[in-house]
C-alpha cells in the first residue's frame, strides 16, 4: 500500500517522508493504525504549486495563504480516495503535533539547533499535512545524518538566533528587518541552508523566500 500512497502523492509532487503506526492512540481519529506525514517534493513541488488555481488566485484576490489552501484540497482528495482522514500542521488551534509525530517515523530527527532533519531533505523538511489510514503501513527507517556530520548548523546564524541553546525568533526577526538580513529573507534561513543534506535538495530559493515573507509579515 506504501506504493500506491507514494504514486498518488508524486502525481502532486508530494513525497511521504515518514510514518508510524499505532493503535485507538487519543488524539488521532478512531480506527487509526498508521500516520504518514506528506512534504513537498523537489525538483518539480514550487512550480507545481504556483500553477494551480489556489495560486492564481491569490495573486488576484490576496486570499490567504495558497500553499495551506492547496494542500487541504488535494491531501484531502487523497485520504477520501484512500479511506482515510487527513490532518494538517495549520488552521489554528488546537494544533496537531507534527513534530513529535516526525520523531516517531525513524526518518526525521531533532537537529543539534532543535529544528528537525529528515534523512532526504535535511533541515529544508517541512509537512503539508498526513494522512491518518486505518491499514498499517509501514514506511522504512534511515540513519540520522546528524550523527556523522560536523555540524556547521550549529554555527550558521549570522545574529546567533539558532543554536543549540534554542530559538531566539525576536532576534532573528529585528535581524530579518536589517539590510544584512536580506540573504536569508530571499534564500532561506542560513542555518537551514548549512545542512550537509539540504545542500544536496533541490529546493528553491523562491520557495524559502516565500515561506520567510509568511514568518515574517
Amino acid at each position: 500500500m506504501l506504493a500506491e500512497i507514494e504514486a498518488m502523492a508524486a502525481r502532486h509532487f508530494l513525497s511521504v517522508l515518514g510514518g508510524f503506526t499505532c493503535d485507538g492512540e487519543a488524539g488521532l481519529p478512531a480506527g487509526t493504525r498508521s500516520v504518514l506525514l506528506l512534504g513537498p517534493a523537489e525538483p518539480g513541488y514550487w512550480a507545481h504549486v504556483k500553477s494551480q488555481p489556489e495560486w492564481q488566485q491569490f495573486q488576484t484576490e490576496a486570499k490567504h495563504d495558497p500553499v495551506d489552501r492547496w494542500s487541504r484540497r488535494v491531501i484531502g482528495g487523497m485520504a477520501c480516495d484512500l479511506g482515510a482522514k487527513a490532518l494538517f500542521p495549520f488552521g489554528g488551534a488546537p494544533y496537531h503535533p507534527f513534530y513529535q509525530w516526525a520523531l516517531r517515523t525513524g526518518r526525521v530527527w531533532d537537529s543539534p539547533v532543535k529544528l528537525l532533519v529528515q534523512a532526504e531533505q535535511g533541515l529544508m523538511v517541512s509537512f503539508r499535512g498526513a494522512l491518518a489510514l486505518k491499514q498499517r503501513v509501514e514506511v522504512p527507517v534511515a540513519e540520522r545524518p546528524c550523527d556523522t556530520c560536523a555540524r556547521p548548523c550549529v554555527s550558521a546564524c549570522p545574529v546567533g538566533a539558532l543554536t543549540e541553546a534554542g530559538y531566539d525568533v525576536p532576534a532573528c526577526r529585528a535581524f530579518l528587518d536589517q539590510p544584512m538580513g536580506a540573504d536569508c529573507l530571499n534564500s532561506g534561513c542560513a542555518v537551514r541552508r548549512a545542512c550537509p543534506v539540504s545542500q544536496a535538495y533541490a529546493r528553491l530559493a523562491e520557495h524559502s523566500a516565500y515561506h520567510m515573507r509568511m514568518f515574517h509579515k
